[in-house]
């Protein structure tokens, strides 16, 4: 089942039904919408994916000035023409009821064996509006990441490999800046954490 879509001033819906039962439901809503001189749009039929609540982490070692970035096999991307060992950051799904914050720390370690000191919210985005109602909280989470260490993550239950890369903030940056690095997730974290940067350093080393 799809959660009901909330009501809202501007929205007159007409139908709505869920056409496909898989992970994640796909609800077509056939709707209207009322536009600023008052008057409703035209008929619109639109698919949503609802995929709820997820978060994504950036693993930062402000003492080192480190970035833990991870790789795994993304088929999606593989479909889209795009080399499917996609570089990214550690996310997942927020379970029902859960704090986003405790997924957060869930997720980093199964992905990459990480345990963080200290975990902040860098904000909550839509990553996909015109299709999906998926919310991401991004969360900056402060680890230590040694030079030489060994990193590595995933669940064998789930069949997921992923292979950590420890990078210094300034490569990782840099990828953004080169596009090396094509999701936005971690894209958009990791230009967070550039434009916090300074601040958060001398902030978390003091």
């Amino acid at each position: 089942m799809a959660p009901p879509i909330p009501p809202h001033p501007l929205y007159a819906p007409e139908s709505d039904e869920v056409v496909w039962h898989g992970r994640f439901p796909l609800q077509r809503v056939c709707f209207r919408y009322r536009k600023r001189d008052g008057s409703l749009s035209g008929l619109l039929t639109w698919e949503i994916l609802r995929r709820g609540q997820g978060t994504v982490i950036l693993p930062w070692d402000p003492v080192t000035d480190r970035i833990a970035l991870i790789e795994q096999f993304r088929l999606p991307a593989l479909a889209a023409g795009e080399e499917p060992r996609m570089t990214e950051l550690p996310a997942g799904l927020v379970e029902t009821g859960e704090d986003p914050a405790e997924t957060a720390r869930r997720e980093l370690e199964e992905e990459t064996g990480l345990a963080c000191t200290r975990i902040i919210p860098m904000g909550i985005f839509l990553l996909m509006q015109g299709g999906s109602d998926e919310r991401v909280h991004f969360q900056l989470a402060q680890v230590s990441l040694e030079e030489g260490a060994k990193l590595s993550g995933g669940l064998p239950s789930e069949n997921e490999e992923t292979i950590v890369n420890v990078v210094d903030a300034a490569e990782a940056f840099a990828m953004v800046a080169d596009n090396r690095i094509r999701n936005a997730p971690a894209a958009l974290a990791l230009l967070w954490l550039q434009v916090n940067h300074a601040r958060l350093k001398a902030e978390w080393t003091q």
